[in-house]
């Protein structure tokens, strides 16, 4: 057996996310379904970096799967992007170090938030921009993203975990930007728990209208109580940008 790795791209607009779900259509079940008859009719069980949400996208995902060494990854990739592009395509397939594994030896994700500001939402980006026609104040979303880099317990910005699963993660980078009529946020960690990006946002968002103080992020940070961040932003506007593996073990794709 061989290790297979899959560099991902998808639009998560009509799937319920990643996870396979009974009766549901998921990014997940729709490429195990495909690589089924590659496989002598058995699905296999497809390992994943970053778990997205019902309706949030990815340019950066990474997938793994073991595979009898006679399966090529050159056809898993052609077959793949035959059956399921432009929804779901392949950008890359290749044989994995013995061992790897695309959740557990990823040490760090990066996502992008896009938030559109024009009076008017674009056609032709609607479905992956956050359209929020208002002043924001990028200088006040900078200063509160700065108090969010570090190791943390964002416990106040995730959707409780299942225990034993803890909210402590190590907020590598947070970028506030303007390109045009959009403002994007850009964070890297470890790892994110469920909803922390969005939730982030949403939160950084408030204080670029000014409804919250960027200070204030200090004491939202420590108090560890969800209801003190602001709603989550939706998931159209989030996409899963890369997965850094690191070492000559797992070099990053």
């Amino acid at each position: 057996m061989s290790i297979i790795r899959l560099l991902l791209a998808y639009d998560g607009t009509d799937f319920h996310g990643w996870a396979r779900q009974p009766r549901a259509r998921t990014v997940q079940g729709v490429i195990e379904e495909a690589l089924a008859p590659m496989m002598g009719g058995t699905a296999p069980r497809l390992s994943v970096a970053g778990r997205t949400d019902t309706g949030v996208h990815a340019f950066g995902q990474v997938a793994s799967f073991e595979a009898s060494r006679t399966l090529e990854p050159a056809h898993v990739l052609r077959a793949l992007n035959a059956r399921l592009a432009p929804e779901v395509v392949v950008r890359a397939a290749r044989r994995a170090p013995e061992g790897f594994d695309a959740r557990h030896s990823a040490t760090g994700r990066t996502y992008r938030y896009r938030i559109g500001t024009a009076g008017s939402p674009d056609p032709f980006t609607a479905r992956y921009v956050w359209h929020r026609p208002a002043r924001t104040a990028i200088g006040a979303m900078r200063r509160a993203a700065t108090l969010l880099v570090g190791e943390h317990d964002f416990a106040s910005f995730c959707r409780r975990p299942e225990p034993p699963a803890g909210t402590v993660r190590r907020v590598e980078r947070i970028a506030v930007s303007r390109a045009g009529d959009e403002v994007r946020v850009t964070a890297s960690a470890n790892a994110f728990c469920h909803q922390m990006v969005r939730s982030l946002v949403g939160t950084l968002v408030r204080v670029g209208d000014g409804r919250v103080d960027a200070e204030a992020i200090t004491d939202i940070l420590a108090a560890g109580d969800r209801s003190l961040a602001s709603p989550i932003a939706p998931p159209h506007g989030l996409t899963l940008v890369a997965v850094r593996y690191g070492g000559p073990a797992y070099p990053s794709l």
